[in-house]
């Protein structure tokens, strides 16, 4: 909620790619210095970093115990690289993620749909004469996976009514060969399993079924709304606003997000009357104060102007 905003997503844009990886890499390693629990996965050429909360107490208490890669198993322990054994295992959870396959469908089909650049936006098989058939859910979305899924229904649902439209299945299949020869001959890289950027791929399928929110417009009809859809967390609440689907309480939805966020947190109200007011609030209490000045002295020179 704090880091996936329209804001931080247009500033980062900005930016060169490497650049972007650089500040995120310093970023969490600061939170969790990787270095001081023995893992050393930020260097090499394909960095890797370890995105949780709970992994630094559950090290510092003894729960988890950092070891070097495993060497080889015996039958009953395991021997890692660094010459330590460690002694009467009983399970061993090789967590390597999983393979996913679609044994229903029949060739070429089957094979084809395991390869994610063969999916138009990561949905429809390109060689169909008829979009009949939608995958729901083969993403890795850099946030929430579910609200991506929902977004993907959203839209299978209008193509097969007919409510939208995708390009035919010749023009697909020519994009796709064309692209699949430029990886194979290193002339560009093949991204469709790097993670897709998170407001750029909810935008996009929005925008096939037109609920994308429009934020220029939105700032002029509803301004703090607008303030809040740009500058505050981007959730699925956006892609209510406007469009087929449209959720009339969805503007109070996201005028009140950090309100139900924050309730669980407030077991017990402490009362501080000494503390300052925040920095945000003198700023408002000023800034607004300083603005109403500023258009009456604004004011009052137009109208000394006129009656000279």
């Amino acid at each position: 909620m704090i880091t996936t905003t329209r804001c931080n997503h247009l500033i980062t844009q900005a930016l060169p790619s490497w650049f972007r990886s650089w500040i995120q890499q310093r970023k969490l390693n600061k939170a969790f210095n990787h270095e001081n629990y023995g893992l050393n996965i930020m260097k090499g050429k394909n960095p890797k970093f370890v995105v949780n909360d709970e992994l630094p107490t559950c090290i510092l208490c003894g729960t988890v115990t950092v070891k070097s890669s495993v060497k080889e198993f015996t039958e009953t322990s395991a021997v890692f690289e660094d010459g330590t054994v460690e002694a009467n295992v009983d399970i061993v959870i090789f967590a390597t993620g999983y393979t996913f396959s679609f044994p229903f469908l029949e060739e070429p089909l089957r094979s084809l749909c395991t390869k994610k650049i063969f999916l138009h936006k990561l949905v429809f098989p390109q060689n169909l004469e008829k979009p009949t058939l939608a995958i729901i859910g083969l993403i890795k979305l850099a946030g929430s996976i579910l609200a991506g899924t929902e977004l993907q229904a959203r839209w299978a649902t209008r193509v097969f009514k007919g409510l939208c439209k995708i390009p035919p299945s010749q023009k697909l299949m020519n994009e796709f060969n064309k692209k699949e020869q430029l990886i194979q001959r290193g002339v560009i890289k093949d991204t469709s399993e790097d993670y897709l950027n998170y407001i750029c791929y909810m935008d996009e399928l929005a925008a096939c079924i037109g609920a994308k929110p429009n934020i220029p417009f939105l700032f002029l009809k509803d301004p703090r709304l607008a303030w809040e859809v740009f500058f505050g967390p981007c959730t699925p609440y956006q892609y209510r606003l406007v469009g087929p689907g449209k959720w009339d309480g969805a503007r109070s939805a996201i005028l009140t997000q950090w309100d139900r966020t924050m309730k669980p947190l407030k077991t017990r109200v402490v009362a501080d009357s000494s503390q300052p007011a925040s920095l945000s609030h003198s700023f408002k209490v000023w800034g607004a104060s300083i603005l109403v000045a500023s258009l009456l002295l604004i004011c009052k020179s137009s109208l000394f102007k006129f009656m000279r």
